[in-house]
């Protein structure tokens, strides 16, 4: 009795999930289709309210999937990576609506830069877009081990399974490493304590990196970045840091699901903690 109505319950929420998907669907194509600004302004907050609620919905299939109740959980997963791929898209979405903003004034602002600033400016956003999508990578790493881990059944090991989260696990660590020495370069990029000339010249590196790290053939340069010599600028820096401006403590940048439906930033923090992340 008590499994039929474990089952009645699960078949409901599936059903809100599917009533959701069609709902945000029909959302993110009315955005897609307008170029009216206040119109796409009014559709992004339609759409943040739909993946709020899809998130619930995810946080309750999550819990479902832990449980060893539940011996088929195939449809659970699938609904999962459903609202998991909806909220990668409005992720998009914000990324673009916020990028127009600023682009209408900041192309306004960088006509009238001289040469050497705008480039710099080039290179400031060069590396933030690169940290996010590195932090992207991280958030579908995380959430595909976690599927893993979710699916193991106790008592049993499964080394093909083993052998893949911890190839996950290392492109994890390598991706945060990376955002860390990137995150680090933008803050001395910004405060004039690196050239930016410096910057580009490992721009293709960076970017061989950031394109096919997850490849079975890729070979990674450990010394990207060692011309630049971080480890002696950022000890520099931050006796700068301590000097002149206002101590502050280091945030964690650990994304959080809500957090996935707030605006990205454009200046992130050093940290060399965990990084945004769909669990």
């Amino acid at each position: 009795m008590a499994m039929k109505k474990l089952q009645a319950e699960i078949d409901r929420v599936l059903k809100k999930v599917s009533e959701g998907v069609e709902t945000f669907d029909g959302i993110y194509d009315k955005i897609q289709s307008t170029t009216n600004t206040n119109l796409k302004e009014k559709y992004e907050q339609d759409l943040k309210k739909e993946i709020k609620k899809l998130q619930r919905l995810r946080d309750q299939i999550k819990s479902w999937l832990a449980s060893s109740d539940i011996k088929d959980k195939s449809s659970l997963l699938e609904n999962r990576k459903l609202i998991e791929s909806e909220m990668e898209r409005f992720k998009t979405v914000e990324r673009e609506m916020k990028t127009k903003a600023f682009s209408r004034e900041g192309l306004l602002q960088r006509e009238k830069m001289d040469p050497k600033e705008k480039e710099k400016a080039d290179a400031c956003d060069w590396i933030s877009s690169t940290v996010d999508e590195l932090s992207r990578q991280i958030e579908m790493a995380e959430a595909e081990v976690e599927t893993m881990q979710g699916t193991t059944k106790r008592g049993k090991k499964d080394h093909a399974k083993a052998e893949r989260i911890a190839e996950r696990e290392h492109w994890i660590e390598r991706d945060r490493w990376h955002i860390g020495r990137l995150e680090l370069m933008l803050r001395l990029l910004e405060n004039d304590q690196i050239v930016t000339e410096k910057v580009m010249e490992i721009q293709d590196d960076v970017q061989y990196y950031l394109e096919c790290n997850q490849e079975p053939d890729f070979e990674e340069d450990e010394y990207i970045y060692d011309d630049l010599n971080l480890e002696e600028e950022e000890e520099l820096y931050n006796v700068g840091i301590e000097l002149n401006t206002p101590s502050t403590e280091e945030e964690s940048i650990q994304v959080k699901e809500e957090e996935l439906i707030q605006p990205v930033k454009t200046t992130p923090k050093i940290s060399h903690s965990d990084s945004t992340n769909v669990p």
